[in-house]
């Protein structure tokens, strides 16, 4: 049996002086960029694949 989620809440804290005193931030950045790029595309096909049926 398929499970369907109909709403999806996601929380996070930013602390914003942590990140402009580490200079690994854009590293970091980087790879959380291409994580949601990623988890987007991903929702875009499950998505597409809904619709087809």
């Amino acid at each position: 049996m398929p499970i369907e989620i109909k709403e999806l809440h996601i929380k996070i804290n930013v602390d914003e002086q942590a990140a402009a005193a580490s200079t690994a931030t854009s590293v970091d950045e980087t790879q959380i960029m291409r994580a949601v790029t990623e988890s987007v595309e991903q929702a875009v096909n499950i998505e597409h694949r809904k619709k087809e049926r």
